[in-house]
């Protein structure tokens, strides 16, 4: 069988982790990560959907954001144009 080496960073308490994970099963640390990357679910249409989904509302909403506090901000100035009308108009104090 021929192999080939893949090599990743990850810190030393999840390295240490990892070899406590391999060593409670009995297998090496090697093992245990071919294991758990092919045994890894595939994504489903459904999920890769919703992934975009999320995607781009995030990315929507600094600008929803904004549209909020533009459209609170025009109701405040409604409120008081409202409020003097009444004011002018002796229905309210």
């Amino acid at each position: 069988m021929r192999t080939e080496r893949v090599t990743f960073l990850t810190t030393p308490e999840a390295k240490a982790a990892i070899a406590a994970r391999a060593a409670q099963r009995g297998i090496s640390t090697g093992e245990y990560i071919r294991l758990a990357v092919e045994n890894m679910p595939e994504q489903t249409g459904e999920e890769q959907e919703l992934a975009a989904l999320v995607a781009q509302v995030n990315e929507a909403l600094p600008e929803m954001r904004s549209s909020i506090d533009r459209m609170g901000e025009r109701l405040r100035e409604v409120h008081e144009q409202v409020d003097r009308t009444l004011r002018l108009a002796g229905v309210r104090k």
